[in-house]
């Protein structure tokens, strides 16, 4: 019985049945490792400098530079592991190496994200973790399992905006090409923002509107809490909410809470589990980062969706005397920003520092997102 168990776990816990593990597939379906060894990914033609004794295993972006880690032309497939790492793993690295994606052609990537934050890593800090389609076994690398597919071409690249070399880049994009993908497959998005500060009482939007037919996956948070302004108080009050399909002042999903959304209660420390974790909590530096993945509660959508968070936060009355010593301005969360008296205790409206990753599929390889923010801006902040 347990054994049966497990294996009912496995099957609902990921798209892939568990009898696909020991079927072969229909038509012709193979394997491709794309590497420092085989750029390309050609059939036979791995490890072929000095003579097969692990000759080219990293390359080196030089500043400015570009590197196409996986590229295909004229075949359908599907992109299902990447692997990477690098020495230097500084803010300035993780927030300067872009990372894009294109599918079947497009002129605009469907991905687009600074490299440590697409791979969960937030804000520029490191922290193992493990997820259902990102993880980080040590907290040493870049991992993502999550299924990509494409029907003519797909091309995958890292441009160098650090301002720096960086000389031993490692990385290992896993596919497969001859896959016959439904006519309702779709295709895999990612899109970064991030601002620092927010604006006060408007909800941080996490992902902009996007019209299509598709199917929201989850997302990456970061946050950066201001002590100068609000000392340890609680940041994390503010409600999730999903614009579906035709919403416009009030969304048809609406959460009750940041820590809620991700499953916990009362406030979140560390922990990571398949859909949903908090892998940094520092209380000391006011610096958390946390996800969820909507793998068993799917959220679609069939002409457009946009999502944002609050940013509200809570005053318990044992921070009261130092908040107000900071010469802060507390506005009760409410409509308006109206004066009505010291605010003593409560939900209040707060100014932080949020980035974040979306994660989404669409019914075609481009979103008309907008580019990312220019490096400086992206790194400005960080320690």
């Amino acid at each position: 019985m347990q054994r049966r168990l497990l294996w009912l776990t496995a099957a609902v816990a990921f798209p892939l049945a568990a009898q696909d593990l020991y079927r072969m597939p229909a038509g012709r379906v193979e394997t491709r490792w794309a590497s420092p060894e085989n750029p390309a990914g050609e059939k036979g033609a791995g490890a072929k400098e000095n003579a097969g004794r692990k000759g080219r295993p990293f390359i080196e972006i030089p500043a400015g530079g570009e590197a196409v880690l996986a590229e295909a032309r004229g075949a359908s497939g599907t992109v299902r592991r990447i692997w990477l790492t690098f020495g230097e793993r500084t803010p300035a690295v993780l927030r300067g190496l872009r990372i894009q994606m294109y599918w079947d052609g497009a002129k605009t990537p469907a991905v687009d994200a600074p490299i440590g934050d697409f791979f969960g890593h937030m804000q520029g800090r490191m922290a193992p973790f493990e997820s259902a389609f990102f993880s980080s076994p040590e907290g040493r690398s870049f991992v993502c399992t999550a299924p990509m597919p494409f029907r003519r071409a797909m091309r995958i690249v890292v441009r160098n905006e650090s301002g720096r070399a960086v000389p031993n880049f490692y990385y290992d994009v896993d596919y497969t090409i001859g896959d016959a993908h439904p006519e309702d497959a779709l295709y895999f998005h990612a899109h970064f923002r991030r601002e620092n500060p927010t604006t006060i009482q408007k909800d941080y939007e996490f992902l902009p509107q996007v019209r299509g037919r598709g199917r929201f996956l989850g997302v990456f948070f970061g946050v950066i809490a201001d002590q100068k302004k609000y000392s340890f108080t609680w940041w994390g009050e503010g409600e999730v909410k999903f614009y579906i399909d035709g919403d416009r002042e009030f969304p048809t999903l609406a959460g009750t809470g940041t820590e809620d959304y991700i499953s916990t209660a009362w406030g979140q420390g560390r922990y990571d589990q398949l859909y949903q974790g908090c892998h940094v909590a520092d209380s000391e530096k006011m610096q958390y980062s946390f996800y969820r993945f909507h793998v068993p509660d799917p959220v679609y959508f069939y002409e457009e969706i946009r999502a944002t968070i609050q940013q509200i936060g809570y005053l318990n009355p044992r921070w009261m005397g130092l908040v107000h010593q900071l010469g802060s301005t507390l506005y009760r969360a409410g409509p308006g920003l109206a004066g009505r008296g010291p605010l003593e205790e409560g939900l209040f409206e707060r100014q932080d520092g949020w980035s974040s990753v979306a994660y989404f599929y669409l019914d075609r390889p481009e979103s008309g997102l907008p580019p990312i923010p220019p490096a400086q801006e992206r790194i400005r902040g960080l320690e």
